[in-house]
């Protein structure tokens, strides 16, 4: 057990010994940390260490849920971020029908979630339904050339020809720009 790899950390802010933000200092590499205590104002002090949310207690289910949401968000953007800097393949394979097809990262346009399937536009034209959630997809896909747009839609920076407005342009096609995403998408692209 002690050699096992911490990845998500419940910390209390106030405790009887050492502080929580004491504690946090305490770590050479700390894990995901998602502060809990009965007192807003020590709000601003836990989000200088990136933590990853602030639940104020009495905690509901509801805000729970949230943070955690929150965590594997930030844990599928990590691993698909690290995937593409350790330089492994520009392709990913996605189960299709009966196998497996190879879908190259250049290739990819953009795509469109469906309900439970998603749609995925290829600059040679052709298009490619899957049975997969768009959230899903979104982990396999390198952070550093996807990113995503709105909640439908999930597009390849490389193939981006003009943004004006909400509206993104790639081979004659135009992508909404959902208010939640417009600032990283942004930042992203480092745009001011």
């Amino acid at each position: 057990m002690q050699g096992d790899k911490i990845d998500l950390v419940f910390l209390d802010i106030q405790m009887p010994v050492i502080s929580g933000v004491e504690f946090l200092k305490s770590l050479r590499n700390p894990p995901s940390v998602i502060f809990t205590t009965a007192f807003s104002k020590f709000a601003m002090e836990g989000y200088e260490f990136n933590i990853i949310d602030y639940l104020l207690k009495p905690i509901t289910f509801e805000r729970f849920n949230q943070a955690i949401q929150k965590f594997i968000e930030r844990t599928a953007t990590t691993a698909a971020e690290t995937r593409s800097s350790n330089h492994l393949p520009a392709y990913t394979f996605i189960k299709h029908e009966s196998g497996f097809i190879r879908i190259d990262y250049d290739e990819v346009n953009y795509v469109v979630a469906e309900k439970d399937y998603c749609t995925i536009f290829f600059n040679t034209g052709k298009k490619l339904l899957i049975g997969m959630h768009l959230k899903l997809l979104e982990g396999m896909l390198p952070g550093n050339v996807f990113v995503r747009v709105h909640r439908s839609y999930i597009v390849n920076l490389k193939h981006i020809k003009l943004i004006k407005g909400n509206i993104i342009n790639i081979a004659d096609d135009e992508i909404p720009i959902g208010a939640n995403y417009k600032v990283a998408l942004f930042d992203k692209l480092q745009l001011p």
